[in-house]
């Protein structure tokens, strides 16, 4: 089994029925999709993209990763809600990051009014590679921590039994038996319930701000329909509703429509392409209220790459997790090389070995949402027209994770059944909820592997590269 599926991936004819019976499992599962052509409609939907077999997955590692995921929520709190470090970190990079300058100019605006909010609640998901070692052995390797929007929960729930299905039509059904159960959306919803209950009024709403256009629909509907079983209302608006309908009360609770809001949840509001003035004046009105926010500024800002390059710096992790030094050791384990750009001789050492060894390292812009990074001769073209440019402040540079290829076929819509060489990409679901300074939940929830063909470099399942997949242990 650990070459993974070898012999079936043989019989081109077995795999194109295989893949029909996949895809139809698939839309009885609910894994979909609203077409490109139609992101705003539910008319005609198709299935997400996934691949035809589970991958391959250590069960160490995942174990690993599950385990280390309760540190990493505390690690996020104790980032948010520490200003200094915060303002320290990011110092260089809102001088020349715009988007970055724009969060952190909210972050200072609600400081100095005083936040209203008392409640606390991250959801978020940390997402890992495996570095082939020397020695052939894998190790698990941090590639980021999302803090805001973190997406694929409620379709991961739904994969798990698409690839049972495939393994019992091979009549495997030892394998299709240890395809873990995963629903991350229950615990997704658990976190926003018991922030909901702590908010303290029954009468009032969760306020999920949508895209317009949201083609991964379904994946918010899976948590909006856990909240709903639990008689949570929840009201879908975009930051343009916000900004004409939303208002704040004398005590600064959060009103939308005339409806009292608990809890903003953020499904959109990570890339700059995704907020006019307006949006911005939307997001400050959010943030100065009482209402909990998933996520406040501070966490947003807790999940951006110059945050994860400082929290690898030697006793960074000590001075925000004091005493907690098995808590450290854990994350540390998981944390790849991560190298500053900022201006000085630690900046010009680290591109100086990156345009030495292009193939080694990754350009990490202060972004989300996919398909931003810069690798090799791309990589190179921006580091030689930055390196004297003090612009440089607002990318970091990662060491490159080199994981082992294996073969899968991904399946979408309109293309060919074939097998080609892939890697993939694990996401560890972690909630916490804090109440003043009180700790009330932290968990981990659920995970979502995610699978991509060797060529494409950067990106996943939103932006078209990567597929859904399963963890098959091993």
């Amino acid at each position: 089994m650990a070459t993974g599926w070898g012999s079936l991936l043989q019989d081109e004819q077995q795999l194109e029925e295989l893949a029909r019976q996949a895809v139809d499992r698939a839309l009885a599962e609910g894994v979909l999709l609203r077409t490109s052509r139609e992101p705003s409609s539910s008319d005609v939907v198709s299935y997400a993209p996934f691949t035809l077999f589970p991958s391959l997955v250590p069960s160490a590692l995942l174990e690993q990763a599950y385990a280390v995921q309760m540190d990493f929520n505390a690690l996020v709190d104790a980032v948010s809600q520490n200003a200094d470090f915060l303002e320290q970190t990011l110092s260089s990079t809102v001088k020349r990051d715009n988007f970055t300058a724009h969060l952190f100019d909210i972050h200072k605006q609600v400081l100095k009014e005083g936040i209203a909010q008392t409640v606390f609640l991250g959801l978020n998901r940390s997402d890992y590679m495996f570095q082939r070692n020397a020695d052939g052995s894998a190790a698990l390797k941090q590639i980021e921590i999302n803090t805001i929007s973190a997406s694929f929960g409620g379709l991961a729930s739904r994969t798990p039994a698409v690839h049972r299905h495939v393994l019992n039509v091979l009549s495997k059904t030892k394998e299709a038996a240890k395809i873990l159960s995963n629903n991350p959306s229950e615990g997704l919803a658990l976190g926003i319930a018991k922030a909901w209950e702590l908010y303290g009024s029954a009468k009032a709403l969760v306020l999920l701000i949508a895209q317009e256009k949201e083609r991964n629909i379904f994946d918010q509907r899976a948590i909006e329909n856990e909240l709903l079983a639990r008689n949570i209302h929840v009201i879908r608006r975009r930051f343009e509703d916000v900004s004409e309908k939303g208002s704040l009360d004398q005590n600064r609770r959060l009103f939308m429509d005339g409806q009292e809001v608990a809890v903003v949840y953020f499904r959109d509001g990570y890339m700059p392409s995704q907020y006019s003035p307006q949006n911005w004046e939307a997001r400050l009105l959010l943030e100065r209220s009482r209402a909990v926010k998933c996520p406040d500024i501070a966490t947003q800002l807790a999940g951006t790459k110059k945050v994860q390059q400082e929290l690898s710096r030697m006793g960074v992790l000590e001075m925000l997790l004091p005493g907690q030094s098995e808590a450290v050791a854990r994350l540390r384990a998981t944390f790849a090389g991560l190298y500053s750009l900022d201006m000085g001789e630690e900046g010009d050492q680290a591109i100086a070995e990156a345009l030495a060894a292009p193939s080694q390292f990754v350009l990490k812009p202060q972004r989300e949402g996919g398909g931003n990074n810069l690798y090799g001769e791309e990589m190179v073209q921006v580091l030689e027209r930055l390196k004297d440019s003090e612009e440089r402040a607002s990318y970091i540079l990662m060491e490159k994770i080199e994981p082992e290829p294996f073969g899968n076929c991904l399946l979408r819509p309109g293309s060919p059944v074939r097998v080609v060489q892939c890697i993939s990409e694990l996401g560890i679901f972690g909630v916490y909820v804090k109440q003043g300074k009180t700790l009330v939940m932290n968990n981990h929830v659920g995970h979502l592997l995610r699978t991509k063909a060797i060529e494409h470099a950067d990106g996943g399942v939103a932006a078209g590269v990567a597929v859904l997949d399963n963890p098959y242990p091993v």
